[in-house]
C-alpha cells in the first residue's frame, strides 16, 4: 500500500482515534495496536510506536494533548525528516540520563535546558522510548509560558544550536 503524502494527516488522526478507543477499552499494551501498514506509516512520518502511543495515553488519561496538538507536533517532526534529514531516520537514540536534569535552568527558567534537548531529539527522531516530548512536565512549561508544543519545536529547529534565540522566544512569552 502506497502511503499518501496528501492524506497523511487524516491517516494520523484515524490511527490516533482507533488507538485511543482501544486504550479506553482497557487495552493498554500498545504493541498490539498497529498493523504492518500502520507501522510503515509511522516510520514514514518519523514516529516510533511508543512515541505515538505516549500521546494517545496522555490524551485519554489526562485530556492533553488533544489529537490536533499531537498532529501539529507530528507535522513538525515529519517536515524535519523530509527537509533536513532527507527522509533518512537517525540511528541514534538518546536515553533519559543523557538529558539535562529537570531542575536545571537557563537564566532562572527551570526545565528549559531539558526541554530544548528533548525538542532537538524529537526533531531528529532520536528519543528513547522512555522519553516523551510533551510529557506532563513539558505541558506545564508550555502552559506557563503560553507556547504551543509545535511552535516550540519549530523555534528550536529555526534556532539551530543557538540557545539564546530559544531563550529570547520563551522570554517573549513569559
Amino acid at each position: 500500500m502506497a502511503l499518501s503524502s496528501y492524506a497523511w494527516s487524516t491517516r494520523f488522526l484515524q490511527l490516533f482515534a482507533s488507538c485511543a478507543a482501544r486504550f479506553r477499552c482497557g487495552d493498554v499494551d500498545f504493541t498490539g495496536y498497529y498493523t504492518p501498514d500502520d507501522l510503515a506509516f509511522l516510520t514514514s512520518i518519523g514516529y516510533k510506536p511508543r512515541e505515538f502511543f505516549d500521546f494517545v495515553e496522555d490524551h485519554v488519561s489526562y485530556g492533553d494533548p488533544n489529537p490536533e496538538t499531537a498532529l501539529l507536533v507530528a507535522a513538525v517532526r515529519r517536515d524535519y525528516l523530509k527537509v533536513i534529514q532527507h527522509g533518512q531516520l537517525s540511528p541514534v537514540e538518546i536515553t533519559p540520563n543523557q538529558l539535562p536534569p529537570k531542575p536545571e535552568a537557563i537564566e532562572g527558567i527551570p526545565w528549559l535546558p531539558r526541554l530544548i534537548a528533548k525538542a532537538r531529539i524529537k526533531l531528529r527522531g532520536e528519543m528513547d522510548p522512555e522519553i516523551m516530548y510533551g510529557c506532563g512536565g513539558d505541558r506545564q512549561f508550555f502552559a506557563k509560558y503560553d507556547i504551543h508544543p509545535a511552535d516550540f519545536l519549530r523555534t528550536v529547529w529555526a534556532a539551530g544550536d543557538d540557545d539564546a534565540k530559544i531563550l529570547a522566544y520563551v522570554k517573549k512569552h513569559a
